[in-house]
């Protein structure tokens, strides 16, 4: 006979159950109008369903939830980017499109994550550098594309890969965060085609040098 027993959770599921509910707390707190910057460790305890003396088991500090947090929003993110190839039935211009669109869903749906970073990271070099080195993900990711579209005469020979990707990853980023911060996502599907265009026949496409 099977056996119903449930698997133990382990430490590594508690913490994610509490990151998850600590998300969600925050989000809730932050619609109310408050900044990161405002709101108490013992605020960000109890949106957790844990005590203030539980939340320093889990964190350091309040830096420190936003950093974890930042690495769930980026690691989703990159999983959305990964998922696009130059070409390839669901890659290519189109598929481009998609993807921008999918991380406009994504960043909307943690829009406050996106402001308490950015609100932090002008004063915590901490969060400052985990949003840059997120970034470096992403930049190695499209400079390797672009190098194997190079490698197959599919993008020009004069494109700088690494310079190219920079401005993919920084520019696009910068984009989805205004488009998130001010917009109430009725045009994200434009943008979100502009964006690709741009980069489709800007980069990966665009002619050769004369």
């Amino acid at each position: 006979m099977a056996s119903t027993t449930r698997r133990p959770s382990t430490a590594a599921d508690r913490r994610a159950a509490v990151e998850a509910r600590i998300l969600s707390g925050i989000g809730e707190l932050m619609r109310d109008g408050k900044t990161y910057t405002e709101l108490g460790v013992q605020q960000i305890a109890a949106a957790g369903g844990i005590s203030r003396s539980g939340f320093y088991l889990y964190f350091r500090d309040k830096v420190d939830v936003l950093l974890r947090l930042n690495g769930f929003l980026k690691s989703d993110s990159l999983e959305i980017v990964q998922r696009w190839q130059p070409c390839g039935p669901v890659g290519g211009l189109d598929g481009l499109v998609h993807t921008y669109e999918q991380l406009f869903r994504h960043y909307r749906k943690h829009s406050f994550l996106l402001a308490a970073i950015s609100e932090v990271a002008a004063y915590d070099p901490s969060v400052r550098n985990s949003w840059t080195s997120a970034q470096d993900r992403f930049i190695e990711h499209t400079m390797n594309l672009l190098i194997e579209e190079q490698l197959a005469g599919r993008t020009p020979a004069d494109v700088d890969p690494r310079c190219a990707a920079g401005v993919v990853v920084r520019g696009g980023a910068q984009v989805i965060a205004q488009q998130v911060a001010t917009s109430d996502g009725h045009d994200d599907a434009l943008v979100a085609r502009e964006m690709a265009c741009g980069y489709w026949y800007g980069i990966y496409r665009r002619p050769e040098s004369p």
